[in-house]
């Protein structure tokens, strides 16, 4: 079997001994090449959100599951929606191998259960409308592996992020995403140049869902949660923009309806 690219020796050697401005610039320069791996996996991303948008519009569930690094952005990505676009937290949820205390502290051999992550998404009531996508940078971890094969054999949809060509991750996907960013920095810390692709595949393949479900319009997040005074803030200069308000009469409208949408509803209405 051939070595895992995640796996492979770092393109430098002797890091102690580098400056912290030669180590800055290097870990710099294996990041930029992070974002073309990710371009050429523009095509897989695109055929996952198409065939996930339809299944979420029906009421179906965005599963995201990994372990360590990879299930912790798995976990960010999910809790950053709600607020950012006003939707339930049940829309897209996050599993992570070892429960919500590997969010913080290493949970010991938590991803070597290949039964536990299905188990851990039974929870949620899984049915055929719902997506299982699995992060896993190596594409082999049986926490991983084995929730999205049994999601499979159920009759969900089933995708992966992995950053190792065909793996067994891949194979038991219906829509395998395969990031190759090549060796990291300091030798198998896929924390590093793997985690990176994998936020922004996140990144990409939230958004567009979010955009898709109509929770965004023109370029502003007209349903986000007014949960801070920026936010407050910036949504009373959407209204001022949308509807010619003074800021005061604005920020009234805005706080008395929860969101710039429902008060552009409202205002709509009113016409």
């Amino acid at each position: 079997m051939n070595q895992k690219i995640t796996e492979q020796e770092s393109r430098f050697g002797h890091l102690e001994q580098m400056s912290v401005a030669e180590l800055l610039a290097h870990i710099n320069e294996e990041d930029a090449g992070v974002a073309k791996a990710v371009q050429r996996a523009i095509p897989q991303i695109e055929a996952l959100v198409e065939a996930i948008e339809p299944r979420m519009k029906r009421g179906g569930r965005l599963f995201y599951v990994g372990a360590g690094t990879s299930g912790r952005l798995g976990v960010l990505d999910a809790s950053e929606l709600p607020p950012t676009f006003g939707v339930p937290d049940s829309w897209v949820i996050g599993i992570i191998a070892g429960g919500d205390r590997a969010l913080r502290h290493a949970v010991e051999k938590a991803e070597d259960d290949a039964k536990q992550g299905w188990n851990d998404i039974l929870a949620y009531h899984p049915t055929p409308d719902d997506t299982v996508l699995g992060i896993a940078a190596s594409g082999t971890t049986p926490y991983v592996v084995g929730a999205v094969s049994e999601a499979h054999r159920k009759g969900l949809l089933t995708g992966c992020i992995t950053s190792n060509p065909t793996t067994p991750l891949a194979a038991v996907s219906h829509y395998p995403i395969e990031t190759i960013v090549g060796p990291e920095f300091v030798t198998g810390s896929s924390r590093m140049k793997s985690g990176t692709a994998q936020k922004m595949v996140l990144n990409m393949i939230s958004t567009s869902l979010m955009i898709r479900m109509g929770r965004v319009h023109d370029n502003r997040m007209v349903n986000m949660q007014l949960t801070n005074a920026k936010l407050v803030d910036r949504g009373t200069r959407m209204l001022q923009e949308y509807l010619g308000l003074d800021y005061d009469e604005a920020k009234r409208r805005l706080l008395e309806a929860g969101s710039v949408n429902e008060a552009l509803k409202f205002s709509f209405l009113k016409k």
